[in-house]
């Protein structure tokens, strides 16, 4: 105990020298993980969004309850089945102080279309931007888009003479390395101005006096450093060196409600956690089986399935702060709160035992399963747990687990047999689960997200209809059926959403959001 306090004695101390004296209406918050890269169309991460997301804008922005609410567009019309328009605000400009306008529009998007780009799913979706004039643009379709919108609220406005003057007219090859001058450096819209960038160190925004918007908080200056250790980011909000923490250790929380001076903002995120397998390869990159893929086998998938004591996991490991599920929609309203979907196989090991000698793996076999360690609320730890279960079934699991900034170029390059992957946001519906997470690799970000390369084609083609489908009954029901039918082959294995506990000094207000996004100016930091 002595030498745990002392670690965290230390450790504030080096926090405390890092973030340098306090200023009136400084925001200090901390995390696990860092933001990849200040390239908005790069990567399609939510820690990176939400830090980007403070200097960036879209058209069309969420409100507390997450809706949508005007933003660098002030009112829009679908003028007809393929098309919609959108009136932009007038004198808005970017933080270098050149206007904002239509072809800054028509350049964000189709930015977002290119092939290094992980919201190509959403750009391709909203059509061809089209500037009508200065401050009116207009998206032509190909076809029907049901969920146009959602496709939209994810796509951040760039200035296009910005890009041009630093030759980042592309987004950044990340998965490559590649860095570029919208690697560390910004040029938004938004309330807030990145001041500097050190990563995995401290990243550093200043208020933005020449924003459009209304700033309900008081915060004019962000300070933010990543903290791996959930007992050093403990230690730093309980001695006031910072004001908010994201993502307090499950184990914590108890302890931080009952501690002076801080205070625990609950709330439920729409995020579904599940494994991943390699359904692609004949033979596994990091597995023992030569000659064959067991994760080709159903019954193999369906064995690891019963094999995983997801209840015990939430009280154990997970503290009650996860919702075990059965669906793979980061919210059950994706699927209209069809029970069917939402039931989870259940816990029962004779019968995964059973499965797998029936696939012919009665002794086991050898895997590698990669996991992320500073992403997901306890990620490092559920691979670990899962793999004393999947011990039961003979199953000897190596857990690989690697920062985010190394985790995510991996499973892009498709470099993994067994994975951990987490997905959700702000959007409810399912078509931005079923697109870029479930149907058959394709072109144009249709299957991007699905790095198991799993091949069904009845459910790509049910998938593919729901995308298309303007009749809301019929639409349900091809949504449904897809997803059923993702269920039923065990493509992957769904563990829990997540419940997301924030936590800060008792002086700091925040709006904990669904999508357990930070809006920083909505923060008050009270004197």
């Amino acid at each position: 105990m002595k030498l745990l306090l002392r670690l965290m004695t230390l450790a504030v101390t080096l926090l405390a020298a890092l973030a340098g004296p306090v200023h009136a209406q400084t925001f200090r918050w901390a995390s696990q993980g860092d933001p990849q890269t200040m390239d908005p169309h790069s990567q399609n991460e939510s820690m990176t969004n939400m830090m980007n997301g403070q200097v960036y804008e879209t058209l069309i922005k969420r409100d507390r309850q997450l809706n949508f609410v005007p933003a660098l567009a002030t009112e829009w019309a679908q003028t007809g089945p393929l098309t919609w328009r959108f009136k932009l605000r007038p004198g808005v400009k970017f933080h270098d102080g050149t206007a904002f306008n239509a072809e800054d529009v028509v350049f964000s998007v189709n930015r977002g279309k290119e092939l290094t780009s992980q919201i190509s799913v959403y750009a391709n979706a909203v059509g061809k931007p089209v500037a009508l004039d200065p401050l009116t643009v207009e998206f032509r379709m190909d076809r029907v888009n049901p969920v146009f919108l959602q496709h939209l609220g994810s796509l951040w406005i760039m200035s296009k003479s910005w890009a041009e003057k630093h030759k980042v007219l592309k987004p950044l090859d990340f998965k490559n390395k590649e860095e570029s001058h919208a690697s560390f450096n910004t040029n938004g819209t938004g309330p807030f101005v990145l001041v500097s960038r050190q990563p995995g160190i401290k990243t550093t925004y200043k208020r933005n006096a020449n924003w459009w918007g209304k700033f309900d908080g008081n915060v004019q200056e962000i300070v933010y450093t990543p903290i791996s250790n959930d007992a050093t980011r403990l230690a730093a909000l309980v001695s006031g060196e910072i004001d908010f923490v994201l993502d307090p250790a499950p184990r914590d929380v108890a302890r931080l409600r009952n501690t002076a001076g801080v205070k625990v903002i609950d709330g439920p995120e729409n995020r579904v956690v599940f494994i991943g397998m390699d359904q692609h390869r004949d033979e596994l990159l990091y597995g023992s089986v030569k000659g064959r893929n067991p994760f080709k086998d159903l019954r193999v998938r369906r064995a690891l399935q019963h094999a995983a004591d997801i209840e015990t996991m939430k009280t154990k490991l997970m503290n009650g702060q996860s919702v075990p599920t059965g669906g793979m929609t980061p919210s059950p309203l994706a699927y209209f709160n069809d029970p069917e979907i939402e039931k989870r196989a259940p816990f029962d090991l004779p019968l995964a035992r059973r499965l797998m000698a029936e696939a012919g793996y009665a002794d086991g076999f050898e895997v590698t399963l990669d996991c992320p360690n500073n992403r997901y609320v306890n990620d490092e730890e559920i691979c670990i747990a899962l793999a004393g279960m999947w011990a039961q079934l003979k199953v000897k699991v190596k857990v690989n687990a690697m920062p985010r900034a190394t985790y995510f170029p991996k499973l892009e390059k498709h470099d993994t047999s067994l994975y951990m992957l987490g997905w959700g946001g702000a959007v409810i519906d399912a078509e931005t689960t079923l697109t870029p997470v479930m149907r058959n690799l394709a072109d144009k970000g249709v299957g991007l997200y699905n790095y198991g390369r799993s091949r069904n084609d009845r459910l790509d083609a049910l998938a593919a209809q729901s995308s298309v489908e303007a009749d809301p009954k019929k639409r349900e029901d091809l949504i449904k059926a897809a997803l059923k039918e993702w269920k039923e082959q065990v493509h992957t294995i769904p563990l829990h959403r997540q419940v997301i506990p924030w936590a800060a000094r008792s002086n700091v207000t925040v709006v904990h959001r669904a999508d357990n996004w930070l809006e920083v100016p909505w923060v008050t930091v009270a004197r």
